[in-house]
């Protein structure tokens, strides 16, 4: 669709018009010397220089008309296209240790490829938020920063595997790393200050999900909760596997190390909550709920691309001037 993004740049279209009306030459008044030899000095075929006519005239017309509507700025717009909005930073943090492989939630899935399957519908849900991810075992990894490409950091959650960062499990160290990040992101980008907000609590959000107790790491997950209070991270957290009385664990398989004070601690310091989650369905009701604690503030926003036309009155007019200029130097 054409569009004129400067409209009101038509008013100059009469401003020549003008011009030959206000300077018409003056009427001879009074008294005048007569000159009978004036005309055949000036030559026959004298024309005033101040009003081209003809050809000339109709060159020096098209020439404005160009260039009036080069002002106006004509932009062709393409369809509407969406673009990504700030909102909350959402880190997730995922525990991707040894105990990760254990089948306990669905039929024939470990618990990391359940995650994968809620923790991804959940990312896609974050439209107008920018979401990282950590993955974390014996230490932990900055597998995707904080970004609005959703898609991207979908991805990456669904190519982690079970102990690629070791088998242990550094919870601490984990909330340490998205204190980190956090704080690098302001810094470095301004993020707050271009988005005209301020690292509240509830604008930043880290939700730790493990299935374990801290068992590595060089910083006290407690220590931790408290640093990221101070630095205003909220912190949701998840403690996923079958729950000790089932009958999986009645057989002796799975992992009971869950530490649920500690999770309640952390989530308690910071201001956000705990959740359980002993098979699928219970991790999607966290994620729901979650959501509705923290829903994404982005709004939609759409754009139309606009493609500028207005080089190409533009350089009509330039060419058209060569002519003209080439007529006017052989009326000199």
């Amino acid at each position: 669709m054409i569009h004129l993004a400067w409209p009101w740049m038509a008013l100059l279209l009469p401003l020549p018009w003008l011009r030959y009306v206000l300077s018409s030459p003056a009427q001879p008044r009074g008294a005048a010397l007569f000159v009978p030899m004036a005309a055949s000095l000036a030559g026959a075929d004298a024309r005033p220089t101040s009003r081209p006519a003809g050809y000339g005239r109709f060159v020096f017309a098209a020439i404005w008309l160009l260039l009036v509507a080069a002002a106006m700025r004509p932009q062709w717009l393409g369809d509407p296209v969406p673009v990504p909005t700030t909102g909350r930073r959402l880190m997730l943090a995922v525990d991707v240790s040894g105990s990760m492989a254990t089948e306990d939630m669905a039929g024939g899935a470990t618990r990391l490829r359940v995650v994968q399957s809620v923790a991804g519908h959940f990312i896609d849900s974050r439209r107008g938020d920018r979401v990282g991810l950590i993955l974390f075992g014996t230490q932990p990894y900055l597998q995707a920063p904080l970004t609005a490409d959703l898609t991207t950091v979908h991805r990456f959650l669904n190519e982690a595997v079970v102990g690629v960062a070791g088998t242990e499990t550094a919870i601490g160290d984990a909330i340490g790393l998205a204190i980190k990040r956090l704080r690098a992101e302001t810094q470095e980008n301004g993020t707050d200050k271009e988005a005209g907000q301020s690292a509240a609590p509830g604008q930043t959000v880290l939700i730790l999900l493990t299935d374990g107790e801290n068992d590595a790491g060089a910083m006290p997950p407690l220590e931790a909760a408290r640093l990221a209070a101070q630095s205003g991270l909220r912190i949701y957290t998840i403690g996923v596997g079958a729950a000790p009385d089932s009958g999986f664990f009645a057989m002796g398989g799975g992992n009971t190390d869950l530490d649920e004070d500690t999770l309640k601690a952390i989530a308690k310091e910071t201001g956000g909550q705990y959740f359980r989650a002993t098979d699928a369905a219970a991790l999607q009701d966290v994620y729901k709920e979650i959501n509705r604690l923290e829903p994404a503030k982005g709004t939609q926003q759409w754009l139309r691309p606009a493609d500028e036309w207005f080089t190409w009155p533009l350089t009509a007019a330039l060419l058209l001037s060569v002519p003209a200029a080439m007529a006017g130097g052989r009326r000199a």
